[in-house]
């Protein structure tokens, strides 16, 4: 069971009356108690609190099928009392983490602010970051990508990812483990529409490539591993591969269809969220990283 407090903002039933303790003041039992629990927060964009389609909301809405769900549930088998607390927004930017304009309403402007007032009152135990994807939107239109576009939108978002970074540091306790969430490229899905679709989709991977390299520079200054989710979706393979329904099409391109909604037919695609196997599938580069470090 999960409680709400704003618009894509979440935690376990565990924390949840000491979350309001924290952000608003309230001197409570539950407020020591939950100093007690450790928590997973998970900050970023849609993906962070696994947003998928519905026929109700097509663009998506948050799911409890999301990686978070399934990091919290193989850290569980090891720390019972473990809670997670997502405080991620759909759409969010580095530059609205930082600045704010989300899409959500934070009681304290940004979900970056939220996050440092959480890690500064409580124990967590893993922190992951996932963002960067959204910063390039506007560089993409259609079938249409302007690299010099995503070229500029990338060195800002690390600028600004390194700024986030330093903030949250500064405000975890010493020992939480932080990891960044690297990126697929959804944007593959679209080889399958024609031609056109072509060209964009194999022109996509050199943008998400220089994305991701550019994100890992940034957690690698703070000494924070970087979920390799791109070759977890097979990113740069292009071995043909026989697809039911699709014919032969590169790995890379099958994997996507195949991780995400953005091969579905409408209204429920295309969409680049990833479903539930996608999902798991992210959860599992996390899971790694931590029984590596």
């Amino acid at each position: 069971m999960r409680w709400r407090r704003m618009p894509w903002f979440r935690v376990t039933a565990v924390g949840a009356m000491a979350m309001v303790a924290s952000l608003f003041g309230l001197g409570s039992a539950a407020g020591a108690a939950l100093h007690d629990a450790p928590a997973y927060v998970a900050l970023g964009g849609s993906a962070s609190v696994g947003t998928q389609p519905t026929l109700q909301r097509p663009r998506g809405q948050p799911t409890d099928s999301g990686y978070a769900n399934d990091v919290e549930a193989s850290l569980r088998s090891r720390r019972p009392d473990l809670h997670l607390v997502e405080l991620g927004c759909p759409g969010e930017t580095t530059n609205a983490m930082l600045l704010g304009g989300s899409r959500c309403h934070y009681a304290l402007g940004t979900q970056l602010a939220t996050a440092i007032s959480f890690l500064q009152r409580h124990d967590a135990d893993l922190v992951t970051v996932d963002l960067g994807a959204n910063d390039l939107d506007h560089c993409i239109k259609g079938l249409s990508l302007d690299e010099a576009c995503a070229a500029v939108m990338t060195d800002l978002a690390r600028t600004q990812l390194l700024q986030i970074l330093t903030e949250l540091r500064a405000a975890a306790a010493p020992g939480t483990r932080f990891i960044g969430i690297g990126h697929y490229d959804p944007y593959l899905g679209r080889y399958i529409d024609g031609p056109a679709g072509q060209a964009f989709a194999l022109a996509s991977v050199g943008v998400i490539q220089r994305l991701n390299a550019a994100m890992e520079s940034a957690y690698n200054q703070f000494g924070i591993p970087m979920a390799d989710v791109a070759s977890a979706f097979n990113m740069t393979d292009s071995t043909p591969t026989d697809v039911a329904g699709l014919g032969t099409v590169p790995l890379n391109v099958a994997r996507t269809c195949q991780l995400t909604w953005m091969c579905a037919a409408a209204p429920l695609g295309p969409n680049r969220h990833p479903n539930d196997g996608g999902y798991r599938v992210i959860a599992d580069t996390v899971t790694d990283l931590l029984a590596d470090h």
